[in-house]
């Protein structure tokens, strides 16, 4: 029998959320978070580009910790 507390483990998360600049300010990315909270069962985790935050936070998002890149160099 398989514990309720594994399912409290389990989170959501966003690799990236990007709406074209010419759709944006139509409710279009406050869409794909409404659906994103109510997909995920218990928390939700995200990166947001540096600017983006007040949008974020406006839906009730937190800042909750920094993230980090490096990124390879192609050939």
């Amino acid at each position: 029998m398989r514990s309720n507390s594994f399912r409290r483990l389990l989170f959501g998360t966003i690799p990236e959320i990007l709406v074209k600049r010419a759709y944006q300010g139509k409710g279009i990315g406050k869409k794909l978070m409404e659906l994103a909270w109510e997909a995920s069962p218990t928390s939700l985790f995200f990166g947001a580009q540096p600017g983006n935050e007040p949008f974020f936070e406006k839906l009730g998002y937190q800042r909750s910790f920094q993230s980090f890149v490096k990124r390879k160099t192609r050939p």
